[in-house]
């Protein structure tokens, strides 16, 4: 369609979006989860609601 994409996101929830991405991929290539993997998405998860919170 020759149209640029625009998410409408600003660089931190970009650079959250590609660390959420990657974490998936490592979890999802092990075939097993543990809680370490969990956490540490779940800290991910709390990185992005805090910066969206604070303007």
């Amino acid at each position: 369609m020759n149209k640029p994409l625009a998410l409408g996101l600003d660089a931190e929830h970009i650079v959250l979006l590609v660390l959420s991405l990657f974490m998936a991929t490592i979890t999802l290539a092990m075939g097993r989860t543990t809680v370490l993997q969990g956490a540490i998405h779940l800290v991910i998860f709390a990185a992005f609601l805090t910066i969206s919170g604070i303007p």
